[in-house]
């Protein structure tokens, strides 16, 4: 792949954004598994992993919605 300086610079940006939506989605799920899930691990797994456990968080906080148990 052949790219100018603008190109690679504007991919580059593009990288950048993704490891912040990474960072951010990793701090949500540790944070919603409460201590079930370490950090380092969670960054270690694939997006698919990730969303896996992404989805079964939302599902609890509708379950617990529903429920009006108290969630955090």
């Amino acid at each position: 792949m052949t790219l100018d300086f603008d190109q690679t610079n504007e991919y580059v940006e593009q990288l950048d954004k993704d490891v912040k939506n990474i960072r951010k989605e990793v701090a949500y799920l540790t944070w919603s598994m409460r201590g079930g899930l370490q950090y380092t691990d969670c960054m270690n797994m694939s997006q698919d992993e990730r969303t896996v456990i992404a989805d079964l968080a939302k599902d609890n906080l509708e379950t617990t919605k529903k429920s009006q148990l108290p969630y955090f």
